[in-house]
């Protein structure tokens, strides 16, 4: 990549059968009460909240323990171990923590396109480590990926039967156009006899399996599955395992948009266990049998000359594996893996990098953000990237991990969190030079130091150099057609000594055809155009961009731009960095981003859904000191929220809570300034409330809590606490 010059400034329903439910269509899932643990006595509600009651009880009804942890009762992504549970499988109240609320983002090219594909395979330590923990978790130094634009498909893996992604992959994937599969292996002795059940008999034993794996990618809302047999097969199980993949892979493309069904290099036409490290004579039925084909490791040139005469015109459908570990032998693994990409990207297939975490599991964690960077600069010219086809386009560029939460500018809590779901729209990465000789510069960084909104910003740093005005840096490629008016948002704010003026620049589609009227627009050159901050955001724009122009806490501005557009298609999106009039010097720059937003002026117009039908249910009553049941001051409180929203326009739900003070009511106890205690965030129109401490009830009172569910639209803007949903808990000491 090149810097340019500037040339001037369900919760799903018990059911017995595997349909999908019906409010999945209408992208929402229907709150329900618990099924082991009665809600709360619902005793009074109105448009705006539910009051139920409870008397403390430390007896709770056990949870189900596949879907929460055993110790905290927080909810977990979850894999399947064995046939049997594959095949009893059916959707319950509590998978609904884990279907994903992120749909997969239009993208072009599309995964249909010839052009040659890079899958990404997760396989670290096991699996479901800290990424099984649905709401987030407080680990330091997770391993956090973030090269989204580079990658295709996300494959996560694990030695599990039925490897079914942890949601948080699948909405972060899904928000920057990568599809993500879930991973069906077999192995060994054990892998033999399960094939051997659903493989060996006749239609119906395999149809079922497939039923299962297809009704799961569905429900849980990824994009289908690499199935990975490792073991050898009879001659009847192996007849039939090309119809078993034709059946799962018609039955996922009609389930699933853009579904899609790997295979993997192992297993022979014969049934003979045999890794080949290409597509062959001997393997080439299953991969006739699907939509693609993950080769070995073990490769050579060779081997890939030979499989241009099998492959055909699918030469991007087949995956050729790389192992980052450089475990055999193998052409280059580790931070040698460009030289198979070289080779890969030669032929012109697609390429299957197995366990890129190398850069985490292996090398000094404090210098992972640095690994991760080089690893994935030195592939950067063999992986062609993707661009984003949707508004609103919102990012904070959060990683979705941090030391501390910041809500807009605001420090919201401290302490390190880890929550994949909440990662953001993130950028493409890297040194950026200007064409030529000049010595101008912009380098790019994930910075954990400060942040605008979450729990990270962008950084960039650069230079100016002596013969040009100024550099811009492309961020993002888009590929989106524009509506006739847009509106866009910068927040940004400069470090050290530094005069150099920020600007947002876009470019658009072919200028014959695009016609740019707004008066915002500056300097329009060619479909480069550089834009022209307003100093006043009209008043429709209030709720949205309140705080245009203005120095906001932490020393980041922000800046907006109102642009008219026609016929356009917007292809990228640029910062700007340009000297201060009369400055002929180098000039060296640090600047945080930490916010971007373009959105379609027309659906900041439209009004917002109301969250309904807050609910509490499946509560669990512990005393903040153990062995203090007889007369304890303080409780720890844990409970299921579930309500009712229009799931498409949000990004998120923030949840808070109110403990009620002595003498106030529950209409009037909080005052508008008042400011709640935030809990954490949901992706789902659930959430997990866990040991939240509350005072005890005294005999003869009540305790109060109120639970309050903030909707986040998706163009990023702050709703106003009446628009909230709520649920108040009343509860009492035992008699």
């Amino acid at each position: 990549m090149e810097a340019t010059s500037v040339p001037g400034p369900a919760a799903a329903r018990r059911r017995q059968g595997p349909a999908v439910p019906e409010s999945r269509a209408q992208g929402e899932l229907e709150p329900r009460p618990g099924r082991r643990r009665r809600p709360g006595r619902r005793i009074q509600e109105d448009q705006e909240e539910a009051v139920f009651r409870e008397v403390v009880s430390f007896t709770a009804d056990p949870l189900p323990a596949r879907y929460y942890d055993k110790d905290t009762t927080r909810p977990i992504s979850f894999y399947l171990s064995s046939l049997e549970e594959l095949l009893a499988w059916t959707p319950l109240m509590e998978d609904g923590f884990n279907v994903a609320l992120e749909p997969l983002g239009r993208r072009q090219p599309s995964l249909s396109s010839s052009r040659p594909r890079t899958l990404l395979c997760h396989d670290m330590m096991g699996g479901y480590l800290e990424d099984r923990f649905v709401q987030g978790s407080a680990a330091q130094q997770p391993y956090s990926f973030y090269h989204w634009q580079y990658i295709d498909i996300f494959v996560y893996f694990s030695h599990h039967t039925v490897t079914i992604p942890p949601v948080c992959w699948t909405n972060a994937a899904h928000k920057h156009g990568v599809s993500m599969l879930g991973t069906f292996i077999t192995e060994w002795k054990d892998g033999g006899r399960l094939c051997e059940a659903f493989l060996a008999g006749d239609e119906r034993s395999y149809r079922a399996v497939a039923d299962q794996l297809v009704h799961i990618a569905q429900f849980f809302r990824f994009d289908g599955w690499l199935v990975n047999i490792e073991n050898a097969l009879s001659p009847a199980a192996v007849r039939n395992t090309p119809p078993f993949l034709r059946y799962l892979t018609a039955q996922l493309h009609r389930q699933v948009p853009g579904g899609l069904v790997l295979w993997y290099d192992s297993v022979l036409q014969t049934g003979q266990l045999k890794w080949q490290d290409e597509l062959n004579e001997h393997n080439r039925i299953f991969f006739d049998s699907c939509d693609g084909f993950f080769t070995n490791y073990n490769w050579r040139e060779e081997h890939l000359e030979r499989m241009l005469g099998h492959a055909g015109e699918r030469l991007a459908d087949v995956y050729v594996g790389v192992d980052v570990f450089a475990r055999s032998n193998v052409v280059g693994g580790r931070f040698d893996t460009n030289k198979s990409l070289e080779l890969i990207r030669k032929y012109g297939f697609s390429a299957a990098l197995f366990a890129p975490g190398w850069v985490y599991e292996c090398l000094e964690k404090n210098d992972f953000f640095q690994n991760q960077d080089k690893f994935w600069s030195l592939l950067e010219r063999y992986l062609p990237t993707h661009s984003i086809c949707s508004l609103p386009f919102v990012t904070s560029f959060c990683l979705g991990m941090g030391t501390r939460r910041v809500c807009y500018g605001k420090e919201q809590a401290v302490g390190p969190w880890y929550h994949p779901s909440s990662q953001e729209m993130q950028p493409l990465f890297g040194e950026h030079k200007l064409a030529g000789d000049t010595r101008g510069w912009v380098k790019t960084h994930c910075c954990l130091a400060d942040a605008w909104h979450g729990g990270s910003s962008l950084l960039l740093r650069g230079v100016i150099p002596p013969e040009v005005d100024g550099v811009a840096v492309r961020l993002f490629s888009l590929q989106i057609p524009v509506p006739p008016k847009i509106f866009l948002s910068m927040v940004y704010k400069l470090e050290g000594p530094a005069d150099v003026r920020v600007a947002l620049e876009l470019t658009t589609g072919d200028a014959h055809s695009c016609h740019v009227s707004s008066i915002s627009v500056l300097n329009a050159t060619g479909s480069r155009h550089n834009l022209r901050p307003l100093r006043v955001p009209p008043t429709k724009l209030a709720r949205w961009a309140g705080r245009c122009g203005q120095q906001l806490s932490g020393g980041w501005i922000q800046r907006c731009y109102e642009v008219s557009l026609r016929g356009c298609l917007l292809q990228d999106l640029l910062v700007s960095f340009s000297r201060p009039p009369g400055s002929r010097e180098e000039e060296s720059f640090t600047c945080r981003l930490g916010e971007i937003q373009v959105v379609d002026a027309n659906s900041l117009l439209a009004p917002l859904p109301q969250v309904q039908s807050v609910s509490i249910s499946q509560l669990r009553w512990l005393p903040l000191t153990p062995g203090s049941e007889a007369l304890p001051a303080q409780l720890r409180l844990s409970c299921t929220l579930h309500w009712s929203y229009l799931l498409p326009q949000a990004r998120c739900f923030r949840i808070h809570c109110w403990e009620r003070t002595e003498g106030t009511s529950p209409s009037r106890a909080h005052p508008s300034l008042e400011k709640p205690t935030f809990l954490g965030l949901a992706f789902a129109n659930q959430y997990r409330v866990v040991d939240l401490t509350v005072k005890a009830a005294r005999p003869g009172q009540d305790g109060h809590v109120e639970f309050l569910v903030e909707p986040v639209p998706r163009e990023g803007f702050l709703v106003p606490r009446a628009e909230w949903g709520k649920a108040v808990l009343l509860y009492s000491a035992p008699q």
